[in-house]
């Protein structure tokens, strides 16, 4: 299919084509322009430009990225737009948001289904082209019978057999998770576009990491534990990996982590529950697991890297204890809101 459209943005001076159903958001990123985005899924309101000519579609009006100020003085969310014909923009552009490696749709297989905790399980595909992608990144999954695509973090590092692995919880009255705990079979195809996000691992900083996972926030999180190890990067530093999670049946990770290697030396696994008279003893940390980080890392805060993924509630928390509680330079915490 030929280019469907021409977006320029007035902001950068960048023109950039749209194609086969993109949105202006991925078609920026597919064609290496840095516009500012965070979720891709219309909930975080990253990537919020203005409409200064041409005409757009709006693939979700009610998307909770957008307030109804901004509705209101004509902003619109670029992961949630298609361009008819050539139109202009306005929106934030940075060096930080091109992408290292450039997204692309292609079709992937289920391989496996792995069974990580009672609610937890984790999808393997292999796609029909490259697996390229940052430890910490996430894709794009169009899944049989749902309008749109769900966004879902790696758990796996780049490699050439083409793998690319999901950790997902299943959601009560969740659509994308119901469709791959319940519907999806090994063997079926789904469309898989990515990698996307921008909470990839930082090598070039020497710092000792942490990350801090709740949820199926494990998957990126041991992505870039992975990551870390693969690349060296624990020769020299110390991995502190904080699990939150409600009871100790919900307790995971630990298992992945071993096998990496200098587990108990440089990897450090830190489980907190949060219920844990619930189900049964629990001889470990409990409460909220951001509440532990200052009782067990043994430095100031700002001499890490910090990496989490997880529940609104728990990111956010974490979010006002670093930058507000800690004063931790904004360039050494790394997260992409989900919603």
């Amino acid at each position: 299919m030929g280019d469907l459209a021409t977006i320029r943005n007035e902001r950068d001076g960048c023109a950039f084509p749209q194609e086969n159903g993109d949105t202006i958001l991925r078609a920026a990123l597919r064609a290496g322009i840095g516009i500012s985005y965070e979720c891709n899924s219309g909930g975080c309101g990253g990537c919020k430009f203005e409409l200064l000519e041409g005409d757009i579609e709006t693939l979700w009006p009610q998307a909770p990225g957008l307030s109804e100020r901004d509705r209101k003085r004509g902003r619109h969310l670029a992961c949630q737009c298609r361009a008819i014909g050539d139109v202009t923009i306005a929106a934030p552009s940075a060096l930080e948001y091109v992408p290292r490696v450039p997204p692309k749709r292609q079709k992937a297989w289920l391989h496996e289904v792995r069974t990580i905790t009672h609610d937890i399980r984790e999808f393997r595909f292999v796609s029909s082209e490259e697996a390229d992608f940052l430890p910490g990144q996430y894709a794009m999954l169009e899944l049989p019978g749902l309008e749109g695509s769900r966004a879902y973090s790696l758990s796996n590092t780049a490699n050439a057999n083409r793998e690319w692995h999901f950790q997902v919880r299943r959601v009560q009255h969740g659509k994308g998770s119901h469709i791959l705990f319940d519907r999806l079979a090994v063997g079926d195809e789904i469309a898989l576009d990515g990698p996307y996000g921008l909470a990839y691992l930082r090598t070039e900083s020497e710092r000792d990491l942490v990350c801090v996972a709740g949820g199926s926030g494990l998957a990126p999180m041991v992505s870039i534990a992975r990551g870390a190890a693969e690349g060296g990067l624990l020769d020299n530093r110390t991995l502190h990996f904080f699990y939150g999670a409600r009871t100790r049946h919900d307790v995971c990770g630990e298992e992945m982590l071993r096998e990496l290697g200098k587990f108990g030396d440089s990897i450090r696994y830190i489980p907190v529950v949060s219920l844990p008279c619930d189900e049964g003893q629990w001889n470990g940390l409990t409460g909220y697991v951001h509440d532990q980080l200052a009782q067990v890392l043994p430095r100031e805060f700002c001499s890490y890297e910090f990496y989490f993924a997880g529940p609104p509630p728990m990111t956010q928390a974490i979010q006002e204890l670093l930058m507000v509680g800690h004063k931790v330079p904004f360039g050494q915490i790394h997260f992409d809101r989900f919603f």
